[in-house]
């Protein structure tokens, strides 16, 4: 629940929120690891850790202080084969609605319209980490597709396949999904303050599972934005330190106190 306090604050931002969001979702994880380009991701595991009084391990690729490795991928993919990975995030260009991912790009392969980075390990840490936590901040039908146009990694296999990994979840900057491994279906847990149910039934392009009512993503309290703007603001600024600066302002800044978040209007 959020508290009530002084005008004084600092507003909540969007990743504040992302990042809470994140950390309930590796409740009870032993080992996440976050990969390239993932600001949002790798402070919602350090969050976590510090929610989990440190018992937590995060290995966030590309750390000097957050990351034990000293080959890289390599050495993720070892472990994560191993089982020694219990959660991971993966996004894509596109998303769609049976949990594809599509990180190559538009268009009818090979003749891609618009060409992206590539798969690199996506589809292999997609079949063996436990706990797989999709993400996209841009949420709209470019993005969120009735079905993506090149399967990088499939959100699910056919019976037989021994497949211990796969998606659990999907979060973007409206809302949160579930992903259900026997439907192979999203459906919406939460909507984020500030945005409705129309909003996102319009800007997704793929269909959905929804119950009756839905409710409101619960905002960090202060708490968890003292952890976010302190602890976590300075771990994170080892890899991402424009990140840190631009979210938190300098790292380790006092926090005063923190507003309630907005109502969905």
């Amino acid at each position: 629940m959020n508290a009530s306090l002084g005008e004084s604050a600092a507003p909540v931002r969007p990743e504040e929120l992302f990042a809470s969001v994140i950390a309930d979702l590796l409740t009870g994880v032993r080992h996440v690891a976050v990969g390239m380009l993932s600001p949002v991701p790798g402070a919602g595991a350090l969050l976590a850790r510090q929610l989990g009084e440190g018992r937590m391990r995060v290995s966030i690729l590309g750390s000097r202080a957050q990351n034990r490795w000293t080959n890289g991928g390599a050495e993720l993919f070892d472990l994560a084969g191993r089982g020694g990975v219990d959660a991971f995030f993966l996004s894509g260009g596109q998303i769609d609605g049976q949990g594809n991912i599509n990180l190559v790009g538009t268009g009818a392969y090979p003749q891609t319209e618009v060409r992206w980075s590539g798969c690199f390990g996506s589809a292999y840490l997609y079949f063996v980490v436990p706990r797989v936590i999709l993400f996209r901040w841009e949420h709209s039908r470019r993005t969120l597709v009735e079905q993506v146009d090149f399967v990088s990694a499939p959100g699910r296999s056919p019976s037989g396949v021994y497949r211990p990994g796969g998606p659990i979840a999907l979060v973007t900057n409206l809302c949160l999904f579930d992903f259900a491994k026997s439907t192979g279906r999203f459906q919406l847990r939460s909507i984020h303050p500030g945005h409705t149910i129309e909003e996102v039934r319009d800007q997704t392009g793929f269909d959905f599972d929804c119950g009756q009512r839905i409710p409101t993503t619960p905002g960090p309290d202060t708490s968890r934005l003292a952890l976010l703007r302190g602890p976590v603001a300075e771990q994170i600024a080892d890899v991402y330190p424009g990140f840190a600066q631009k979210i938190f302002g300098s790292p380790g800044r006092p926090l005063r106190s923190a507003p309630d978040l907005p109502a969905p209007g």
